[in-house]
């Protein structure tokens, strides 16, 4: 990689699960560098919604790297996801009709609620404990299956986690970032509200933010936040269980306690 990108420039990785991720700097220049990351990334880009790219090129390989422009942001803290700004920005990528088409034509195909609860059993059946709430909580996601409307299906990024979230405020410019699309889905918008509805906003808040997203607050919509939860929970508890962290796993069996007792 470092011959990739020139005489002078030094490497190190940026962290993430794929470990693809660079930080390359170069004097007082520096980039950020991935490799194989989303061919969507320039819609993202244009639109606002990540960092400037820079340029995208092609290795020896067919290994795809793109760069980006590095902005010395900080992640939010959870309560700041309780915001008119986190609500706009969502939905200015769920109504990008520009990163739907590109989405659509990479050939990704709508998640189903039949594959949401297919995801849940596989990864329950992987779970090494045994957790008689989580069985019950699956029967219900297949009891409860709401109404889906696939022509109203979005991009989602389908991980809104707090710490994906970027703010950069840098003189001139303010800008609110949402990174770390490899998991990105096209499906129901509210498989991204759900969680930040449910962990991050007080539920006296929820029919505001849900207000500056651009949608009222409906008894439907109340039983489709729950039901995505649901399925939520089952596969983080089913995700810590399967690597012996206990503590992590019972956050979340508490969590899906809450959510079936609403």
């Amino acid at each position: 990689m470092e011959q990739f990108l020139g005489e002078g420039w030094e490497l190190r990785p940026a962290g993430g699960a794929t470990g693809e991720a660079y930080i390359a700097e170069r004097g007082q220049q520096k980039i950020f560098v991935k490799r194989n990351s989303s061919p969507f990334l320039a819609v993202l880009s244009a639109e606002g919604i990540v960092p400037k790219l820079l340029w995208t090129k092609r290795l020896e390989n067919g290994d795809v790297v793109t760069a980006q422009e590095w902005v010395e942001g900080r992640k939010l803290d959870r309560h700041e996801l309780n915001s008119n700004r986190v609500a706009r920005l969502l939905s200015k990528i769920h109504r990008s009709s520009e990163l739907l088409e590109m989405f659509k034509r990479m050939g990704n195909t709508p998640v189903m609620p039949e594959h949401v609860i297919d995801y849940a059993k596989k990864a329950m059946a992987k779970m090494t404990s045994h957790q008689p709430q989580v069985l019950h909580a699956l029967h219900w996601l297949v009891d409860q299956v709401p109404v889906h409307d696939e022509t109203c299906f979005v991009v989602c990024h389908a991980d809104v986690h707090h710490n994906n979230w970027i703010h950069y405020n840098d003189h001139d410019k303010d800008e609110l970032y949402l990174i770390d699309w490899d998991g990105a889905k096209l499906a129901d918008p509210v498989m991204d509200i759900a969680p930040i509805l449910y962990l991050y906003v007080p539920e006296a808040d929820r029919a505001e933010w849900l207000s500056q997203y651009g949608i009222s607050q409906t008894p439907e919509l109340d039983n489709k936040v729950r039901w995505y939860l649901t399925a939520l929970c089952i596969e983080n508890i089913a995700w810590y269980d399967c690597r012996g962290l206990d503590g992590e796993r019972d956050q979340w069996l508490d969590r899906l306690n809450r959510v079936m007792n609403e």
